[in-house]
């Protein structure tokens, strides 16, 4: 992998991990189209460069992370930090889990290209109704600790590749009455911990593995900064436009993307187009 397909890749990952379009999905396909092989530290590559997304979250939103809004309503400045990142274990717990019992499986679908676009299209179909399904929620509605274990519980669904898991947390969010601003805002909250482990769980295979010396070659070290910062920097500019977009237009738009992009590979595949990657 040379420099120009880090870069893609870090903007592919950047742009996508938080809307509701499959950022592995679409990763996957770019490494497909790129000719980039599935190396180990390829695989690993495509994982840590999410910390540069969960950056961008913080970054964003340092003041719900630090400073609660519960804080601002008379609530001691501890019990919201509490309630706050309680809330936040809750909902990851089930991702945890799960994600430990199948991670064989999802590691050997990881790469199946027809899976992602069948997803693709399934997940976007259903993003045309949720507005109607849904509604926009309630401002009232507060998020306690069983409706932030039910959005977790949704966001497995995410395990298969194709699904999206901002789409999952958003989608649960709102089956939950939460407004889609704070369905979305919680899915990026939600992302943090969970994009963090799975870093960790991945950085720990590669050295568990006799691998993580591929970490500290010159070029790697390299490709993971670029990686990181570059994805850093898109994530955010995708986050605020989906914020702004989304309280105003909800999800369809996003819903025809997934089957435009879905049918695409189908039909690539179809006609012998090569989109699965390189070993």
């Amino acid at each position: 992998m040379d420099l120009l397909q880090t870069i893609i890749i870090a903007i592919v990952e950047g742009l996508t991990e938080f809307l509701p379009v499959s950022s592995t999905g679409h990763m996957i396909i770019a490494q497909g189209l790129l000719g980039v092989e599935s190396t180990p530290f390829v695989k690993a590559f495509t994982v840590i460069i999410q910390f540069g997304a969960i950056l961008s979250v913080i970054c964003l939103y340092w003041r719900r992370f630090f400073y609660p809004e519960a804080v601002q309503t008379g609530t001691s400045y501890w019990k919201a930090m509490y309630d706050f990142y309680a809330r936040l274990v809750v909902g990851v717990l089930p991702a945890v889990v799960l994600g430990l019992a199948f991670n064989d499986f999802i590691e050997s679908n990881l790469g199946n290209v027809t899976l992602v676009a069948v997803m693709l299209i399934v997940g976007g179909v259903f993003m045309l109704f949720c507005d109607k399904l849904f509604g926009n929620g309630s401002e009232d509605t507060k998020l306690t600790y069983r409706r932030a274990f039910i959005i977790g519980l949704i966001q497995c669904i995410s395990m298969i590749p194709g699904v999206s898991r901002s789409m999952s947390t958003i989608v649960g969010g709102m089956s939950q009455k939460l407004t889609r601003k704070a369905a979305a805002e919680f899915s990026f909250f939600l992302a943090v911990p969970t994009m963090f482990g799975a870093t960790c769980l991945e950085t720990y295979k590669l050295i568990s593995h006799g691998d993580g010396s591929l970490l500290a070659t010159g070029n790697n070290l390299e490709m993971l900064i670029v990686g990181s910062v570059v994805a850093f920097i898109v994530a955010i500019l995708a986050i605020k436009f989906f914020i702004n977009y989304v309280t105003k237009y909800g999800f369809a738009a996003f819903g025809w993307y997934r089957i435009v992009v879905g049918i695409i590979i189908l039909i690539c595949m179809l006609c012998g187009v090569d989109m699965k990657m390189a070993d």
